[in-house]
């Protein structure tokens, strides 16, 4: 990958006593440059998370990004996302990077959720692209795409994760994030 091909990051802050989830988004490049920052929110429990990520990357305004990768699929409780709204939106490849073995989210939506909010929510989760996993850097991910075929999917994963198995783009949106709430919390 070329040093300075950019992917923005999105990676949430969650805060249970709010009823809201700062999301960050990182623009890095390949070779670990940080270009770029934006900010939004999305409702716990809600429907806007899709919504408010398109936002992000209006909201910077950055035509030369050529890849999102996002550091979950369900952020602020189960505020499911669609990729392929989110890559039709942007025009560009997005790519779901998350990080622990799982047998998925059904038995959790079904859990916490009854009626239509189940039903939508479950509709959402079966449409995700499927869940692959990937080994980077002697650790695994496991990686949804949407816009770009496996092999390409996997190129951008390691292209942008330069050590350890966290893309760099997700990892700087997750320290944003997170600084920004302690901001706010200390600030409140």
């Amino acid at each position: 990958m070329k040093p300075g091909v950019r992917a923005l990051g999105i990676a949430e802050s969650y805060r249970a006593e709010r009823n809201q989830s700062t999301l960050a988004g990182a623009i890095v490049r390949a070779d670990r440059v940080v270009d770029g920052l934006a900010y939004g929110t999305c409702t716990v429990g809600g429907f806007d998370a899709t919504d408010a990520i398109v936002s992000v990357l209006d909201r910077l305004c950055r035509p030369d990004v050529r890849y999102v990768l996002v550091g979950a699929i369900a952020p602020a409780w189960y505020n499911l996302l669609s990729l392929s709204e989110i890559a039709e939106a942007i025009d560009r490849p997005v790519i779901a990077v998350t990080f622990e073995e799982s047998d998925g989210l059904e038995a959790g939506i079904r859990d916490a959720f009854s009626g239509e909010e189940r039903r939508q929510r479950l509709e959402q989760y079966r449409s995700l692209p499927d869940r692959r996993e990937l080994s980077v850097n002697d650790e695994t991910v496991y990686v949804r795409a949407c816009g770009l075929e496996d092999d390409a999917a996997a190129e951008v994963v390691r292209g942008f994760t330069p050590e350890g198995g966290r893309p760099e783009p997700i990892r700087v949106a997750r320290l944003a994030a997170r600084a920004t709430d302690e901001y706010v919390d200390a600030d409140e």
